[in-house]
C-alpha cells in the first residue's frame, strides 16, 4: 500500500477528492496524514473522519521559512510517505524541502501552464479576456509553479463571469483530474525524468502534460 500525505491550508476539497478515490479507483494508495499550516481548517477535519493522521504545524512557532520546513520533513518522514500531494498548501516551500521530496511531489494550479504562475490566476485571465482558463497537475521543483505538467483540464470563459463562478468550474476538474495523478503515480505509471520533463507508461509528455487522442 503506498502511503500518500497531503498538504493542506484550507477546507479541503481536492484532499477529500483524493481521499474518495482511495475507496475506489486508487486500490493501492492511502492517504496517511495531512498537514496543515493552518489551525482548525476543514481539511483536518477530513483526514480525521477518513482515519488519516492530523496535523497542525504553526509556522509562528519557528524563526525562518527553513526551520519549519525542516521540522515538516521530519514529521512527514515518520509515514514513509510514497507520494506527496500539495492541496491548495499556501506556503512557498524551501529549496531544501523541494529537492528532499523531488520526483515525488506534485501541485494543482489553478491556470494552463506556462500561463499565470503565482496568485491570483482566475481574475487576471477574466481581466485579459481570455476564452479558457483551467487548471494544470504538475510536478513541484524550485521554479515555482514551473515543474513539469502532467495533465491539464480546460474550462471557457463566458462573457458575464466572476471569479467565483469560474473557481467553482475549474474546481469541478480539479476533483477529477487530480487523483488520477495520483493514480498514476500509486500504479508507478508516471514518473519525473528531470525538472522539465515527466514521462507517463514510458513515453514523454508535452509541454501541456498528457492529453488524448
Amino acid at each position: 500500500m503506498k502511503s500518500i500525505v497531503v498538504l493542506v491550508s484550507g477546507s479541503g476539497s481536492n484532499l477529500q477528492a483524493i481521499i474518495d478515490a482511495c475507496q475506489t479507483d486508487i486500490s493501492n494508495g492511502k492517504v496517511t496524514a495531512v498537514f496543515s499550516n493552518k489551525a482548525n481548517v476543514y481539511a483536518l477535519e477530513r483526514a480525521k473522519k477518513a482515519n488519516a493522521a492530523a496535523h497542525f504545524l504553526d509556522p509562528k512557532s519557528f524563526e525562518t521559512r527553513d526551520a519549519f520546513d525542516s521540522e515538516l520533513m521530519k514529521q512527514i518522514d515518520e509515514y514513509s510517505p510514497d507520494i506527496i500531494v500539495l492541496a491548495g498548501y499556501m506556503r512557498i516551500l524551501s529549496a531544501d524541502f523541494v529537492r528532499h521530496y523531488m520526483g515525488k511531489m506534485i501541485n494543482l494550479h489553478p491556470s494552463l501552464l506556462p500561463k499565470y504562475p503565482g496568485l491570483n490566476t482566475y481574475q487576471r485571465a477574466i481581466h485579459a479576456g481570455d476564452e479558457e482558463h483551467g487548471t494544470s497537475v504538475h510536478f513541484v521543483t524550485e521554479q515555482l509553479d514551473g515543474g513539469p505538467v502532467v495533465l491539464q483540464a480546460r474550462v471557457p470563459i463566458f462573457e458575464d463571469d466572476t471569479v467565483e463562478s469560474l473557481t467553482a468550474r475549474v474546481q469541478s476538474q480539479e476533483h477529477r483530474i487530480y487523483p488520477l495523478v495520483v493514480r498514476w503515480l500509486v500504479e508507478g505509471r508516471l514518473e519525473m525524468k528531470s525538472d522539465k520533463e515527466a514521462c507517463l507508461d514510458g513515453k514523454l509528455l508535452g509541454p501541456q502534460g498528457y492529453a488524448s487522442e
